[in-house]
């Protein structure tokens, strides 16, 4: 026996049928009505948003604004040559430079670059703040939630507050100026400071090569403050004939030294002499002194005259004068 769908239809299950297809067609026209209600949703937006920007007022504040920016950027260009001309209009009474003079410019230069970055951080946030009070008529809320999103961000941002600690700290501590020759750990980058920020420090290597070190990633800096290192070669002769060979060969690739290499000392004792020779390196070239000098030397006076190998000194005369200051004298002890 078998049994139809128009059969079902006919005996009342259809009744069931009609009422679902009813239902359909009410979801479908709530589902066109919703589309309706945001497509209209939309398209108010987009018309107040149009009318808002061609309404004299935003147009008002756009100029405003740009004005805003225009003042600030002069403002920062006034204050960025004007503060490095205060600090530096005495400069041209020092005829002498001394060490201390040295000191004294080194550290108006680290002012200088330090007050650069400041005011690029500065004059941004005094112009935002300008722009927000521009288009928000109370801006005290906007601040406020500025100052909160700021937090949020510095929560995140902790190598950033990091860098900038670091920057103060070795400001404060004069680890080291503008015009410095240092060396950075761990990245063993070395050169001359040539700008301090507030987060970075921006170091020219000898290669010319410019590195930017994060403040914060330096675990120790080594400071050349004299900006050079200098050494003392001795040289023990058992032939004086080979004495002008070797001080011909020291003005070889002279160009290369920051104190050319020259005689400061000779002696002569029982038919052999000693040379003393004076030579000045930039930081990280101990190699012209240690391997390239001394081989010159070498091979001027040749096997036969040279009484031994030549003796280097790494010593600064200005540092162990001032070492031999701190340490107490024997005469001194025997009192105490």
């Amino acid at each position: 026996m078998s049994f139809s769908p128009i059969v079902m239809l006919q005996n009342g299950s259809g009744e069931g049928t009609i009422g679902i297809l009813d239902q359909a067609g009410d979801t479908g026209t709530d589902v066109a009505k919703g589309s309706v209600d945001v497509l209209k949703i939309i398209n108010d937006f987009l018309a107040e948003a149009y009318r808002y920007l061609i309404s004299p007022q935003f147009i008002s504040n756009v100029l405003a604004s740009i004005l805003v920016v225009i003042l600030g950027i002069l403002a920062f260009r006034i204050l960025t040559h004007g503060v490095p001309r205060i600090l530096r209009w005495r400069r041209h009474r020092e005829d002498i430079l001394d060490a201390e003079a040295v000191s004294r410019i080194k550290r108006q230069d680290t002012a200088i670059t330090l007050i650069r970055n400041a005011l690029r951080y500065v004059v941004f946030i005094v112009v935002v703040l300008f722009i927000l009070s521009i288009f928000i008529r109370n801006p005290l809320p906007a601040t406020a939630g500025a100052t909160i999103l700021a937090a949020v961000i510095g929560l995140g941002a902790q190598s950033f507050l990091r860098d900038v600690i670091a920057g103060f700290s070795i400001v404060f501590e004069g680890q080291y100026s503008v015009g410095d020759f240092i060396e950075v750990e761990p990245t063993k980058a070395a050169g001359v400071v040539e700008e301090f920020g507030l987060r970075t420090t921006k170091i020219r290597a000898l290669s010319g090569e410019v590195i930017f070190v994060p403040n914060g990633t330096m675990t120790g800096v080594r400071n050349y403050v004299s900006g050079q290192q200098s050494f003392t070669v001795e040289v023990q002769l058992s032939d004086a004939e080979a004495v002008p060979k070797i001080l011909e060969s020291l003005d070889e690739a002279a160009n290369l030294y920051l104190t050319p290499p020259r005689l400061v000392g000779k002696e002569e004792t029982n038919g052999r002499v000693r040379l003393r020779i004076l030579a000045g390196v930039l930081p990280s070239m101990a190699w012209l002194v240690e391997e390239n000098l001394t081989e010159r030397i070498k091979a001027a006076a040749g096997e036969g005259a040279l009484a031994s190998e030549p003796l280097i000194y790494k010593v600064d005369q200005a540092n162990l004068r001032r070492i031999r200051d701190l340490i107490p004298q024997e005469g001194e002890q025997q009192n105490q």
